[in-house]
Parts: structure tokens; sequence; C-alpha cells
């Protein structure tokens, strides 16, 4: 008898979770099920080579085809699972079809958080999440035509510098007081504020939508203060949902995602998670946390396919992140909540390269660093280590980030 093992969701931690399980020894069967047409594929491009179409969607592929046949992994696409029956080991496609397992993997990611404002359902008003949203958003991309993006996050604000550069009149609009407000600190936001508006981008904070307006196609944006913004394209980026839904209907633990354990273990023996979609502990801040990042769901996929072969693969790392906008990277090493300082290297109000550091109690906790590689480098560097840092040196841009260590 040959094992089998299921995956929910061609995601990014599919793509790992898949690769790994051959590389951990797993000799049986591997099946990915996945509710697009698309084997798994790079979504960070999306908002930007792809929307700018310097990208086709066969590029986006983390892995082309023949690496899944040679290592005889089967997809099937465009199918969802309706449920997962514990007891007896199956799954039910939404085409009727149940499937048995003898492992379960849920790498089941997250989905947009949609908003049910008066005319949503307008044409030209989109979100950001997979291929098929770009390619409706991209029948709008008019030189000249005005866009609004409703949200003021890294989504809102990579989507408003893609557009941008493609020509069109873009506004922002967040609710609020600032862009970024929920990740990162005023200083940054400060800094972002200033480098869109000097790219013609018009940004408006503490503005809440209420609704929108049009004759079929989406003309207008209204807001709670009575203010409005002409519209040919909307795109909504107000935050993303973990898929829960599937793990809690099978009496899986479930709280701001589905729990797992340090080695991406659920509370059933054979059914392990990986990705957005799991609340997972982290050593480094000794807190449980859900995360959304690629980075993440790569390193906990192979901690979930070392468990599956029941070997023990500590996932630890520490979270980081990275953003596109015009021309800057930004480069985001460790959490910044429950900082208590914030030491600036390089001048955030000219220029475009500067790094903003947050220390709680005289340690490093996280670091933004725009157009600074060796910052970020070293600052998750100092991050795992918890070394105490020296405030001035740090700021101090003539010393070398290698010498705090």
């Amino acid at each position: 008898m040959t094992n089998t093992c299921i995956v929910i969701g061609a995601s990014h931690a599919a793509a790992q979770l898949v690769t790994s399980l051959r590389q951990e020894g797993w000799q049986g069967d591997i099946k990915v099920i996945g509710d697009e047409p698309y084997l798994p594929y790079h979504r960070p491009p999306l908002s930007k080579d792809f929307l700018s179409g310097n990208k086709q969607a066969d590029e986006l592929l983390i892995r082309k085809a023949p690496i899944y046949e040679k290592n005889d992994i089967h997809f099937k696409l465009n199918q969802r699972v309706e449920s997962i029956d514990r007891a007896h080991k199956t799954v039910t496609l939404s085409n009727g079809e149940v499937l048995v397992y003898d492992k379960l993997a849920l790498c089941t990611g997250s989905r947009v958080r949609t908003v049910s404002l008066p005319g949503v359902e307008l044409k030209g008003i989109h979100y950001l999440r997979n291929v098929q949203d770009i390619e409706a958003i991209q029948q709008h991309l008019v030189p000249g035509k005005k866009a609004v993006i409703v949200g003021g996050g890294y989504i809102g604000l990579e989507t408003a510098a893609s557009l941008k550069k493609q020509g069109m009149d873009v506004t922002v609009l967040e609710m609020a007081p600032r862009v970024l407000a929920r990740v990162t600190a005023p200083e940054l936001s400060e800094f972002y504020t200033r480098i869109h508006s000097e790219e013609g981008v018009n940004i408006k904070t503490g503005i809440a939508v209420s609704a929108f307006e049009g004759n079929q196609q989406v003309e207008k944006v209204v807001c709670a203060d009575g203010s409005s913004f002409a519209a040919d394209l909307v795109v909504i980026g107000v935050g993303i949902v973990p898929n829960v839904e599937l793990a809690e209907a099978a009496g899986l633990q479930v709280n701001n995602g589905i729990v797992v354990d340090e080695y991406a273990r659920t509370n059933d023996p054979d059914i392990v998670a990986a990705g957005d979609v799991t609340n997972h502990p982290n050593a480094i801040y000794n807190i449980r946390l859900r995360l959304e990042s690629v980075p993440n769901a790569t390193d906990q996929a192979k901690s979930a396919a070392a468990s599956l072969c029941g070997k023990e693969k500590l996932y630890s790392s520490l979270p980081w992140f990275w953003s596109d906008q015009f021309d800057l990277k930004l480069q985001i090493a460790g959490l910044s909540q429950g900082y208590d300082q914030v030491i600036l290297r390089g001048d955030k109000d000219k220029g475009r390269s500067f790094a903003a550091f947050y220390l709680k109690e005289g340690k490093l906790i996280s670091a933004d660093c725009v157009n600074r590689p060796q910052e970020f480098m070293f600052s998750k560097r100092l991050i795992t280590e918890g070394k105490d840092v020296n405030v001035q040196q740090l700021a101090d841009e003539t010393v070398a980030m290698k010498d705090l260590l």
C-alpha cells in the first residue's frame, strides 16, 4: 500500500511543502488541490511587474510543470475542497470526488477582506489578490484616467506606484490618520507620503469611503465627510482574511488562523498547516502570531514536510518582509510591535534611502530599511542574537553596521 499526502491549496507554502516532502524521503503519492487554474505562483509581483505588463502569468510560476512531474507530484486545479472528514481521512471536492489521505497539509492561505458599501458591485471596482484580479484591472489601465485606491497599506501603495508609473492619475484614500499606520512608525509613514506626493500620487488620510457611484461603471468614490473623488478605476486593498473555514468545520483548533505548534502540527497528528493561514509560536518574540509573508510560508512549509515524514524540524525563523514602490526597496526585519524607541539612520526628509530601527528596552527588535541592504542584513543578525546596541553608533552612518556586532 502506498501512503497518500493531500495538500489543500496551491500556494507558496504548498510549492515548498511538496518539494520538501520528497527531499525528506516521502515515497508515497502527493496530490495538490488548487482552486485556481494555475500551478503555484509568486504573488508579490502581482501588484508590480505583472500589473505593469513586465511579466506574463507563466513567468510568475514558482516552479515549472516538469519539476513537479519529475518528482511525481500531481495537481488537481480549478477544484475546491468542500469538506474534510477526519474520522475516515477523506476530503470531498467541489465536483463530488472523494479522495482518501494518510497525511493532510493545509496551505489554504488567505483571501481579500471585502467591503459591503453601496455601489461596490459597479464595474471598474476590483480587489487585488490573484492573476484574474490583475487581468481585470489591466482592462482599465489608460494613461490620464483616474484611479482611486481604497487603503493605504503596502498593497495599496504598491498598486498606486504601479498605476502612477503607467500614467494614471492616482488617489489613495486611507481611513487611518496616516498610511501604513497598522504596520510601521510615523517616521516611515511620513517618508512614504512624501515620496508618493513627489511622484504625483494624491494621498488623503483620515478619510472613510462611504459609497461608490456610477451608471453601471464606477464614476465616483464618495466619502463620509461629504467629499468625493472621480474614478475610472477603483482598487480596494483593506487587508486579508485567513481561509480557516475548512479546518474549523473539521474540528481543528482555530484562533486567528489554524493553531499549530513549532513543527507546523495541528491538534490532529495526521494534519499539518503552513503559511498565511497558521497561528504559530515564535521563539524570538515569545508570542503566538499569524504572518502574511512569503518567507514565513516557505520556511514553515519545510517544517511541515518534515513532520509529515515523522521528523522534527523546528520552525523559529525571524519574520521578514519586503515592499517595492517606485525605485524604493523596503526590507523589514522582525516585528516592531511594542517598541519604545525609534532610531533613524539617514535622512527620511530628503533623499530616498534611510533605515528606522525599533528598540525595546535597549534591544533591537525590528528594522525598516529603505534601499539599505547592509542595514537589513545586519539587523537580522542583531535581532536574532538579542544583543544590546549602542544607540549613538546605530544612528551614525560613519559607523559600519558590522561593527555593531
